[in-house]
């Protein structure tokens, strides 16, 4: 048992020296706060089961990220996807609410996404699935209720106007990436 204690001795002064340290401060020093390299941020879309119960696994949903776009337009609202493996639509169909990400912050939250058969009233953004208008390849747009006449409501309004901040953001953001269309 004797090898033991020269171990135990070190890993207590260790210990010792490391907490002298720890609590020794220079009250002259501001304390600088934990920082890394900046990171770029990134776009991405996650699915939300239950917007009440979210969870780390909800984080885990990645359904698209900037990278599964080719462009935005702002001013019809779609939002043209490249090809992929399986078809976003049915992606998104387990899922309550898609959460619009930029880095770690929500940018906005968007109903599931609604098909031209849904006979449901939205008045908050919905990520549209349009096959009518082309039934061999499917449109996504962002819109700002569902269907589109009540876009003058004023919960829609009054909707409008809460996520302009975080819109702006979206769109300055694909702008500097070169995905926006004018």
């Amino acid at each position: 048992m004797k090898h033991y204690r020269p171990l135990a001795w070190m890993m207590a002064i260790a210990i010792a020296g490391m907490t002298a340290t720890a609590c020794s401060s220079n009250d002259n020093e501001t304390e600088k706060p934990f920082t890394t390299d900046p990171v770029e941020k990134t776009f991405y879309a996650c699915g939300v089961v239950q917007s009440e119960t979210r969870s780390v696994a909800d984080a885990q949903n990645v359904l698209f990220t900037e990278d599964d776009f080719e462009w935005f337009n702002v001013t019809t609202r779609e939002i043209r996807f490249k090809d992929m493996d399986e078809p976003l639509y049915k992606r998104l169909q387990p899922f309550h609410e898609i959460e619009f990400h930029l880095g770690d912050n929500v940018l906005f939250v968007v109903s599931s996404f609604v098909g031209d058969w849904d006979s449901r009233i939205f008045t908050d953004l919905v990520l549209h699935y349009d096959v009518i208008t082309d039934p061999h390849q499917g449109h996504y747009y962002l819109h700002d209720c569902y269907p589109s006449q009540f876009i003058d409501d004023e919960r829609t309004q009054a909707n409008i106007k809460k996520r302009a901040p975080q819109w702006e953001t979206f769109t300055n953001y694909l702008e500097s990436k070169g995905k926006l269309k004018k």
